[in-house]
């Protein structure tokens, strides 16, 4: 017996022992109104989605091309959209999730305005934005079962086919997928970490991304000035995190541990070394230093450290922050990662200057060595110029192999003048590749977009401004949008349906039967989409 039929069952029975004051509730409409809103709470979504998260690990380590995928979605809006886009075109949501980006969150959704990504918009926001996503999601989950409903009724009136709708009805695939959640450097002490984390899972994440730079001097992964946290103030956090999911009972939550050293050449704190080779001790080889050979060498304030049985001073810049030697980047990387993973994290991302699968490979190979099932998320970032760079790999394996690159600029390969050359088709061919190869070759499994909506809704807006207040008027609007949704069977043309407006009207006419006053009658303008 499938869950709809047991939950009428169960409601009927129940509506019996009310002696005759539930004669307005229909058992089956109940039934209904329970299947559509599958998940009650913020915690129910979290172990859920957390345990499909898990399985999808499980599928890719045992084979790499199962890897997973998402796009950064500022609003609920826009990963429902989503969402119903995926199912509409891949028959299924299996693999694929939603990214909650710090940045589109201080760019998009701060009561201050537009931020940059340096953790200054309002940290309640980010739990908000959970709950906000999940509950567009659960609406999508609503109005498609509501769909299937309409159905099974009229094939029990006209004899349709009730067997094969009531299939589709107990095997409905909700569209409510995992959420890879940014809480950047934890917006404070550990403390506060845990704090936004419990709000967090709460919200419904199964799965939280933080990063190892210093919480009151974080910057975008992107952009310079990036200060680091010792290895131990990272770990703490971990910990935090991993509390906030036990203590919820989301025992399988996810945690992905991001390191920004490739890009780091600050730190704001030297760690206290307890033992030879521990890791403050490491960490602390790192520094950029000057051998002390005397007070003479010391200036008043500065600071002076044993390594390696002399004493050494650390750079230390005019605004107190310590410098790492350089070239060591990698190292730091790895060593990240590892001590990140032998620590409780389960996943790794590492934010890299370029998409380039052998630099990602080289470091992943390097952990791997210890964490033989070392995984990553990896962000596919606007940040990067994708054309030019993967022209200019191209252009470079070409030169390598010795191949002639006369009719190319290198420094110019972004050029419209090359968009039909051999070389642009053969780039644009890895750059579609990209994810399959690093999945195979690179350790990736899952593959992000942090802010492509934000760039999807500016390139939008531009075309159809420039059309409508321009010599198109309304035909930029109806040849650009309306058409196109109608052509491309996007279910939103019915904005009102989409709004909710056909759920209220069934359920008006569950709670007032033939006297419900509905909307969707024959005046309702969305009727002219039918045609």
């Amino acid at each position: 017996m499938s869950q709809y039929q047991t939950d009428i069952d169960a409601i009927a029975t129940l509506k019996s022992t009310q002696n005759g004051t539930w004669d307005g509730i229909n058992p089956e409409y109940a039934a209904r109104m329970k299947a559509q809103n599958r998940f009650k709470t913020g915690l129910d979504i979290a172990r859920y989605t957390a345990a499909i998260m898990r399985q999808d690990m499980a599928d890719y380590d045992a084979d790499s091309s199962q890897y997973t995928q998402s796009l950064g979605c500022w609003h609920g809006f826009v990963g429902q959209q989503k969402m119903l886009s995926i199912k509409k075109h891949q028959g299924t949501v299996k693999k694929s999730y939603l990214y909650l980006s710090g940045w589109m969150v201080a760019a998009l959704r701060s009561e201050f305005g537009p931020l940059p990504d340096q953790s200054m918009h309002e940290k309640t926001t980010v739990p908000m934005l959970i709950e906000e996503l999940y509950t567009f999601l659960r609406q999508a989950d609503a109005n498609e079962l509501g769909k299937l409903f309409k159905q099974l009724d009229e094939a029990k009136t006209n004899g349709g086919d009730v067997a094969a709708i009531q299939d589709q009805i107990d095997n409905f695939e909700s569209h409510v997928v995992p959420i890879v959640a940014d809480i950047d450097a934890g917006f404070g002490n550990e403390e506060a970490t845990y704090l936004l984390a419990k709000k967090m899972i709460e919200a419904g994440a199964c799965c939280i991304q933080i990063e190892n730079q210093v919480s009151d001097a974080k910057q975008c992964g992107h952009q310079d000035g990036k200060v680091t946290v010792p290895h131990e103030d990272f770990l703490a956090k971990i910990n935090a995190v991993r509390y906030a999911f036990l203590e919820l009972g989301v025992d399988d939550g996810v945690i992905v541990a991001r390191t920004d050293s490739l890009g780091a050449g600050l730190t704001q704190k030297i760690p206290v070394s307890n033992a030879p080779g521990d890791l403050a001790s490491q960490y602390n080889a790192f520094l950029e230093t000057t051998e002390v050979n005397g007070p003479d060498d010391i200036n008043d304030g500065d600071l002076v450290i044993k390594q390696d049985g002399k004493l050494v001073k650390p750079e230390r810049l005019p605004n107190g922050l310590f410098r790492f030697k350089a070239n060591t980047g990698v190292d730091r990387v790895v060593l990240d990662c590892i001590t990140s993973l032998q620590n409780g994290a389960d996943l790794l991302w590492i934010e890299t200057e370029k998409p380039h699968v052998r630099q990602i490979a080289d470091m992943v190979d390097e952990i791997r060595k210890v964490v033989p099932d070392a995984k990553l998320v990896y962000n596919n970032s606007p940040s990067f110029n994708w054309t030019l760079n993967f022209r200019q790999q191209v252009f470079d394996a070409w030169q390598e192999e010795g191949k002639d690159v006369s009719a190319y600029d290198r420094d110019k390969l972004m050029s419209a003048q090359y968009d039909e050359s051999e070389l642009a088709g053969i780039a644009d061919k890895k750059i579609q590749s990209f994810q399959k190869d690093a999945a195979r070759e690179a350790g990736i499994f899952h593959h992000l977009i942090t802010l492509p909506t934000y760039h999807t809704a500016a390139l939008s807006t531009d075309n159809l401004a420039k059309g409508y207040f321009g010599d198109e008027g309304m035909l930029a609007y109806v040849k650009g949008v309306q058409r196109k949704e109608i052509r491309e069977g996007l279910a939103c043309v019915k904005h009102q349906a989409m709004a909710g407006s056909d759920l209220g009207d069934t359920h008006k006419e569950y709670f007032s039967g033939e006297g419900a006053l509905k909307a969707s009658g024959k005046d309702n303008t969305m009727n002219q989409f039918d045609a």
